[in-house]
């Protein structure tokens, strides 16, 4: 993730968020071919929304998701956006999720980073690759 500043008529900023979300009762079925095309799905709705995915990792029972969105979006919007198209998608092309009654939790865990805490949060994500 570059130090990308997003302006707007009379505004600047840079917020970066970092994500946590677990499928419903924290099943592990993020893996092989559905994390795969979980992760072509997020960075799909990350560039349809100019937001900028800095780091993501994606394990069997949560996802990690470091992103740059603008602040026309509150966080719950933007993990909403992320949750709720990721879910539609993968429901529909994976038969074995239909056994969830969701594919997501509704809870999911959100902060916020500076500049020095984008460097911790970025290797935290890595370390969970």
């Amino acid at each position: 993730m570059k130090n990308h500043i997003a302006g707007a008529a009379r505004a600047a900023c840079a917020v970066k968020y970092h994500f946590v979300r677990c499928p419903k009762r924290r099943a592990s079925v993020l893996k092989g071919a559905v994390a795969n095309r979980l992760e072509e799905v997020l960075h799909e709705v990350a560039e349809e929304h100019e937001w900028e995915i800095g780091s993501l990792a994606i394990r069997p029972d949560h996802v990690h998701l470091f992103v740059q969105a603008d602040t026309r979006h509150a966080p719950y919007q933007v993990i909403h956006r992320f949750k709720g198209t990721s879910a539609h998608v993968l429901r529909d092309e994976f038969e074995h999720l239909h056994r969830l009654p969701s594919l997501s939790a509704r809870s999911y865990f959100v902060s916020t980073t500076g500049k020095a805490g984008e460097q911790v949060a970025r290797q935290y994500i890595e370390d969970q690759s």
